[in-house]
């Protein structure tokens, strides 16, 4: 499984997402287990879409198998040029919404995401949060939401949902998933996924938006 991040906002991408970025687009990847990470550069000049943002995009089984052929180091500039114009008949945007984790800047408030991050399933409530960091529930509510642009819940959302995706990428059923992420039932999850997200973990991680 992959993950690609932009500031703070991160996508998890199985076999069946790439990510389209612009030219100068700065980026962090990340990988667990066996993955490859295979990327095309394209020619600004040469570019054929003029796509602003960092754009997810489905990969079928055509447009694979010409990322592979695009990766070989031995072809000529002509053909090279024609897989490439094939490539930009392909790509196809996905509705999804990647999930955004920022990080947090007071370091009270940093402390509770770390936590959380290391322990999504953490079911201590805000009022156990802000006194494990020596401040009132309302200090620690007026502070997520400065430095996050989030409320506590809805960041913990987030935290959780990121998390599940790179489990659900590795093949774990949701059952499992569910619990490992802090949700009480897989029905819970899914809803929440589905609207944080935008779409199920199935049809996210199948590619079909």
């Amino acid at each position: 499984m992959l993950g690609v991040a932009v500031g703070d906002v991160h996508w998890v991408l199985p076999p069946t997402l790439a990510l389209w970025l612009p030219g100068g687009v700065v980026h962090r990847t990340g990988a667990t287990r066996d993955a490859v990470l295979s990327s095309l550069y394209f020619e600004p000049d040469r570019c054929a879409l003029d796509w602003a943002e960092p754009t997810p995009v489905g990969v079928d089984g055509l447009l694979a198998q010409l990322i592979a052929y695009l990766g070989r180091d031995d072809l000529a500039d002509d053909a090279r040029l024609r897989g490439e114009a094939v490539v930009f008949d392909l790509l196809r945007p996905l509705p999804t919404t990647p999930i955004e984790v920022p990080r947090p800047a007071d370091e009270r408030v940093r402390a509770v995401a770390d936590a959380l991050l290391a322990d999504p399933a953490d079911q201590r409530s805000m009022d156990a949060h802000a006194r494990a960091v020596g401040v009132s529930r309302r200090t620690l509510t007026r502070l997520f939401v400065h430095d996050t642009g989030m409320s506590f819940d809805r960041w913990r959302t987030h935290a959780r949902l990121r998390a599940a995706l790179a489990l659900l990428a590795e093949g774990q059923p949701v059952s499992r998933v569910a619990h490992a992420v802090g949700y009480a039932t897989p029905s819970a999850f899914l809803a929440a996924f589905k609207r944080t997200v935008g779409t199920s973990p199935s049809r996210y991680l199948d590619g079909d938006g």
